[in-house]
């Protein structure tokens, strides 16, 4: 599609926005805080759609997000704080200055290098600490990762892998210690100190440890179904089934 169809679709969507805005009772209502579950609702949607690779659904779950900043955009200019082209200009100008080494003279030599400077840049921005930029309510374990990744842009990381894999067994070896003094403050702290080392190690292992448990979740969903499924079959409720019978057509999932 050409830049010209795009932008005409793009401006299709403002207009109606405008017409919801003006008309529908439930858009009039709306405020940039009964919207934000909603946004983070349909973020998740995308990124339920991007791990099943669905394309198609893909496309409708970015126009669900898309609607959502032309919604906050709409709410913003009729305080007159902000418009859709001051999230644009916006957006732009902050790609502009942050990639130098294609709108200016700098050189860099590899995508590690590329973030290094991202980070220096928004240090030189006025932020006082490279962890500004990981929002306070994202989930513990994305948090943790995007974490790793900041302070990895300034230079504070290990080595080798095998060194993360080292600060895992310790950190297991510590878990296991206050297991068996039985202080649940202190194995909840341990516990999460196994967690966030492991991340760590995830990304060693540039494993994106978010989608590596969803895809575990995922496959824990189907197998346990299909051991659901069977046991309807033999009019049997799971709960009055031993472990053994149930391991049978756990097995069996496993195998499909």
């Amino acid at each position: 599609m050409s830049k010209e169809l795009q932008i005409k679709a793009f401006e299709r969507l403002l207009i109606i926005m405008d017409e919801l805005r003006e008309q529908c009772p439930w858009d009039k209502k709306q405020t940039l805080q009964t919207l934000r579950h909603l946004t983070i609702e349909e973020t998740y949607e995308l990124g339920d759609a991007i791990l099943d690779n669905d394309l198609n659904e893909i496309k409708k779950e970015l126009g669900d997000l898309l609607l959502h900043i032309v919604f906050y955009a709409k709410i913003g200019s009729e305080t007159n704080d902000f418009d859709m082209a001051d999230v644009c200009n916006e957006i732009c100008d902050k790609l502009i200055h942050r990639h130098p080494h294609i709108y200016s003279d700098t050189v860099v030599k590899d995508e590690e290098e590329v973030k290094q400077n991202w980070e220096k840049l928004k240090l030189k921005e006025g932020k006082k600490s490279v962890l500004e930029g990981v929002p306070r309510s994202l989930p513990a374990l994305v948090k943790a990762s995007r974490i790793q990744d900041k302070v990895k842009g300034v230079g504070f990381d290990w080595e080798e892998p095998h060194q993360v894999w080292d600060k895992v067994q310790e950190e297991l070896e510590e878990l296991q210690v206050e297991v068996k003094s039985g202080d649940q403050d202190k194995i909840e702290a341990e516990f999460g100190d196994v967690l966030f080392s492991m991340i760590n190690y995830a990304r060693f292992l540039n494993v994106n440890p978010e989608d590596a448990l969803e895809r575990t979740n995922k496959k824990f969903i189907k197998r346990f179904q299909y051991l659901e499924s069977k046991a309807g079959e033999l009019g049997k409720p799971l709960m009055d089934m031993t472990l053994a019978e149930m391991d049978v057509f756990w097995n069996e999932a496993k195998k499909l």
